[in-house]
């Protein structure tokens, strides 16, 4: 993989991340299509997506500094509640706000586990992307014609955090957006609109650093150059860059409902990736 072909990737995947078309899928049929081998395989879309993650973190900094301070919080309450059986351990809406983000975490584990060698199979194929892109059109489709929703922390069930969690496993496979997915299960749970963005994007950082650790063990199996290693960073700091802009984007239509658009992208995207099928 060249530099050029690492900088083109990154801004793929910082492009498509947050806005809901499939980093994923887009990755897979760019480089299926220009024939690019990447270095470390599925761990270099891994480091892009952990790129990525740095706009995450900027972007909702403070609510990510209360939910680590207050999961804090919650440890030392669990010992102290062997002692004293009357101390409350979910106290307050951030304390739930991270339990729910950890119930959403366990089926999008389990199903990313489980998944995980289909998904690779799956990356190389233009048919499933496609067909993955065109069910991601229709999700889309629905969302956009749902109306403004009313829960927030509060009101959330931890059964919603499951469903959405499941929703985010899915997404694992190419073509199939997971912020369009994950907010879609928002959506359909009756969320507001910008506790599903913020829901959405928060629940991410769990499954995509667990993604990286499970990816480690590639690292060896893997011929290590200088320049292998120049060309993840590179195409880190793309993704991270891009990812920024493509997130503050991303605020305003899910605040003004404008998926039809991404809809009808992904509709062609992926009919246009099932003929390309037949052909590469």
């Amino acid at each position: 993989m060249s530099v050029l072909q690492a900088v083109f990737l990154g801004f793929v995947q910082g492009l498509t991340e947050f806005l809901p078309v499939s980093s994923s899928g887009h990755l897979a049929i760019f480089q299926k299509l220009f024939h690019i081998k990447t270095d470390f395989g599925v761990l270099f879309d891994v480091l892009l997506h952990v790129g990525t993650l740095t706009s995450v973190f900027l972007i909702f900094r403070k609510d990510i500094i209360l939910l680590v301070k207050e999961f804090c919080g919650m440890i030392a309450d669990l010992f102290s509640k062997i002692r004293d059986p009357y101390v409350v351990v979910i106290s307050s809406a951030y304390r739930k706000f991270v339990l729910l983000i950890i119930v959403s975490t366990i089926p999008t584990g389990v199903l990313g586990f489980v998944a995980r060698d289909f998904v690779t199979y799956a990356s190389g194929s233009l048919l499933i992307t496609g067909i993955c892109l065109m069910l991601t059109s229709a999700a889309l489709f629905w969302a956009d014609m749902q109306p403004e929703g009313r829960k927030s922390v509060k009101s959330t069930t931890y059964l919603n955090a499951f469903e959405i969690g499941i929703a985010q496993g899915v997404a694992t496979m190419p073509g199939l957006s997971r912020s369009g997915l994950t907010i879609t299960a928002c959506l359909a749970c009756g969320f507001k609109r910008e506790f599903a963005f913020k829901y959405s994007f928060i629940m991410s950082i769990p499954a995509i650093l667990g993604a990286v650790v499970l990816e480690l063990k590639d690292i060896s199996k893997a011929e290590i150059t200088g320049g292998a290693v120049l060309n993840c960073l590179i195409g880190m700091t793309v993704a991270g860059l891009v990812g920024f802009v493509a997130l503050k984007v991303m605020i305003a239509i899910v605040k003004n409902k404008k998926y039809i658009f991404f809809s009808i992208y992904c509709f062609v995207a992926g009919l246009v990736a099932v003929i390309a099928n037949f052909f590469v």
